[in-house]
C-alpha cells in the first residue's frame, strides 16, 4: 500500500497563538479532525515544540526550515539531523519568509534526503516551481507572496498559477506533489485548488489565528473528502 501524504499542512509560523499551550490546542484539534475524517493533516510548529508535539500526537510533524549545512563547527544553524532527532518527519524549505538561493535549496533538499526528511519546497511562481522540481522534493508548495495572510485565496485570485505550476512540476518530477498556499481559509478553497490539480494545501493564519481551530479544520477537511 502506497504511503499517504498530508492533504493539509498547517504552518504555525511564530504567531503567539502557535506555541506552547496555544499551539497544543491547535495540534489537538488537528488530530481530532484527522481521526474523524481520515484526511491527513500535518503541522509545522516552532522548533521548541517539535519534540513534544511529535511525542504527543500522531500527526506528521514538519520543521519550518532547515539550513543547508551539515553537522560540525557552526553556531545558530538549524540542522536536518537535529530536527530528525526532535521527531520531525519533514521540513519546509524556502518559505517566502525564509528565502534561500536556488543553490542552497538544492543543498538543503540533498541534506534532508540523506537523513530521510520529507521536503516541502515553497515557491512563488511557475518558473521557480519547475526549477525546484528538478531536486525531486516530496512537495512543491506554490505561494504567491502577495496573497500570504491576505485572506484572499490563491484558488480564486490566481487559479492559473496552480494549474500551470502543477503542469510544470509534473513535467519535471512526476512523483512530486503540489500544494497550493496563500490565503487558503476554507473547504471551498481546498476543493477549488484540488480541482485545479493540487494534491493539497499549505496554510497558516486561517487555522492558527482562528478562534475555533476545530471548526475551521473540519470545514477544511470537508473540501478534501
Amino acid at each position: 500500500m502506497a504511503k499517504r501524504f498530508p492533504e493539509i499542512i498547517i504552518n504555525f509560523k511564530i504567531y503567539t497563538e502557535g506555541f506552547g499551550k496555544a499551539g497544543h490546542r491547535i495540534a489537538e484539534a488537528a488530530e481530532t479532525v484527522m481521526n474523524e475524517t481520515g484526511v491527513i493533516i500535518g503541522i509545522a510548529p516552532g522548533y521548541m515544540d517539535l519534540h513534544p508535539m511529535s511525542m504527543h500526537y500522531s500527526l506528521p510533524v514538519y520543521a519550518q526550515h532547515i539550513d543547508p549545512v551539515k553537522p560540525g563547527a557552526g553556531t545558530g544553524h538549524i540542522l536536518a539531523d537535529a530536527v530528525v532527532s526532535a521527531g520531525a518527519c519533514g521540513t519546509l524549505i524556502n518559505h517566502s519568509e525564509k528565502r534561500l538561493t536556488l543553490a542552497d535549496i538544492s543543498l538543503a533538499v540533498e541534506i534532508a534526503k540523506s537523513v530521510h526528511l520529507e521536503t516541502i519546497v515553497c515557491t512563488n511562481d511557475v518558473f521557480t516551481s519547475a526549477a525546484a522540481a528538478a531536486f525531486s522534493p516530496e512537495f512543491i508548495a506554490i505561494e504567491p507572496p502577495e496573497l500570504i495572510g491576505s485572506g484572499v485565496s490563491v484558488s480564486s485570485a490566481d487559479p492559473g498559477i496552480i494549474e500551470n505550476s502543477v503542469r510544470a512540476v509534473k513535467n519535471v518530477s512526476g512523483s512530486t506533489k503540489v500544494l497550493a498556499g496563500a490565503g487558503i481559509h476554507s473547504g471551498n478553497c481546498i476543493k477549488t485548488a484540488m480541482d485545479l490539480g493540487a494534491d493539497g494545501v499549505l496554510l497558516a493564519s486561517g487555522v492558527v489565528k482562528a478562534k475555533d481551530p476545530y471548526a475551521v479544520l473540519t470545514d477544511l477537511a470537508g473540501g478534501v473528502i
